[in-house]
């Protein structure tokens, strides 16, 4: 493995090293290295990383989660991961890492080894998941005073767009120079983004993955981002992954397709005349039962809530339908062979890690327990108001800490982790008082 890490940096004359690993939030944390030491050194990085929160705090919790010596982690590459970094000045590699205990063992905290313990049970079935994430997120003029509203760019015309663009060519228009450059950083990077389109919202766009191996996908989306936020600096301005970054315009989404194969490449939510199969239901029932245990997962983080609301284009219930996209899951029209489900809870938001190992893991649980889904829904999934979805981060993290099947999935050292770096979060938002506040209670109670 490391000869042909070494032979790629070698024949792409890389000077320097990225050495990655996705943290809680599925932010890239880790370190450079020139790469004429990189195949000489054993990489290491202070477990604590895996723990801290999106603001960079740890939690109050700290040393009862990782060892009070805060011992380092070893770090090996994965080669599938290696990657030319094109907006760099030197050439310069990223490679994502897989984090290991001092004992050997994978790191039950690291993200990517959460999703590899979930696609170990699929393995174990004889089973391989395949999956497709779908990105949404805004293109936003520069904001470096966090008190003022997120505004759209404007686009080659010089004006900023207002009106609803939904899949406008002329809208994408706009904005073809940074689409462009991230194309072509795709591009160099191997990645396999398919279709873009302009979305809802203003400035509002997303991209469409070719379907293909979970942790495969995964690396990509995580490596999109950084991507694409790079692309936006380049042009002066911001790419945003927040759920929901503006009060009047929709939220972003990162919506699943998910199916299953056999070890002949064959769907098994379809039988062998292309009817649906029985695991099929199951694989819906199991969703049904353990998303809102898992939304936490689904939706990490405080904003990620404001995407659930009525009237909105985001789900709020856990009814299921065929091409149905008032309904959370969503079955789409395809062919017996493309037979597939589409989780619509994750915001952009997700570590795509830790959202493909949540959405597989309410599959294969719903399979092995052999759980019926509810009736499909044939109208309006949300006729009636009814929101069945955590409305807040703190509801969610106490779903996932009360489910014994997740624990066993995920591991209690994860969820322990998890639940404690969302909850220090969420206690840090509390501690803010916001502009509704100040205008509508001030003087009025």
């Amino acid at each position: 493995m490391v000869d042909s890490i070494d032979s790629w940096l070698k024949e792409n004359g890389i000077t320097e090293v990225e050495c990655l690993v996705p943290d809680m939030t599925g932010n890239a944390r880790g370190k450079f290295i020139p790469a004429h030491k990189f195949i000489k050194e054993d990489s290491r990085l202070p477990e604590s990383i895996l723990i801290q929160t999106v603001t960079g705090e740890y939690v109050d919790n700290h040393w009862d989660i990782v060892a009070p010596l805060d011992s380092d982690m070893l770090l090996e590459p994965d080669p599938n991961t290696v990657r030319i970094v094109p907006w760099a000045d030197e050439p310069t590699a990223q490679i994502i890492h897989d984090c290991y205990t001092r004992a050997g063992d994978p790191h039950p905290m690291a993200t990517r080894n959460v999703l590899k313990k979930v696609l170990a049970l699929y393995e174990k079935e004889g089973w391989t998941p395949v999956v497709a994430p779908e990105v949404e997120f805004y293109l936003v003029s520069q904001n470096t005073d966090p008190d003022y509203e997120l505004s759209p760019p404007p686009g080659r015309s010089g004006r900023r767009e207002f009106a609803r663009q939904s899949y406008s060519i002329d809208g994408c228009n706009e904005y073809e120079p940074i689409i462009n450059d991230m194309y072509k950083y795709c591009e160099a990077q191997n990645l396999d983004v398919d279709t873009l389109i302009h979305e809802s919202g203003a400035a509002q766009l997303e991209i469409n993955f070719l379907h293909g191996n979970a942790l495969d996908l995964a690396d990509q989306v995580f490596t999109f981002k950084r991507t694409m936020r790079e692309t936006a600096f380049r042009h002066g301005i911001y790419a945003t992954f927040m759920a929901k970054p503006m009060t009047n315009e929709p939220g972003s989404a990162m919506h699943i397709h998910q199916s299953v194969v056999d070890k002949n490449g064959d769907n098994i939510f379809v039988d062998k005349d292309g009817n649906e199969s029985d695991l099929f239901r199951y694989y819906i029932g199991g969703c049904q039962r353990y998303i809102p245990h898992t939304i936490s997962l689904f939706a990490p983080n405080v904003n990620s809530y404001r995407r659930f609301a009525k009237d909105i284009a985001a789900p709020v219930n856990l009814e299921w339908g065929y091409d149905n996209r008032t309904a959370g899951i969503r079955i789409p029209d395809s062919s017996p062979a493309g037979k597939r489900v589409e989780n619509r809870f994750p915001g952009v938001d997700v570590n795509p890690y830790l959202a493909f190992a949540a959405s597989l893991a309410c599959g294969y649980l719903g399979m092995k327990n052999k759980l019926t889904p509810t009736p499909h829904c044939e109208g309006h999934a949300s006729e009636d108001g009814e929101i069945e979805l955590p409305r807040n981060l703190l509801h969610a993290l106490n779903l996932l800490t009360d489910c014994p099947e997740l624990e066993e999935v995920f591991g209690a050292d994860f969820i322990k982790a998890y639940a404690a770096v969302k909850m220090e979060e969420f206690e840090a938002f509390n501690k803010v008082i916001t502009t509704w506040e100040r205008e509508y209670l001030l003087l009025n109670v």
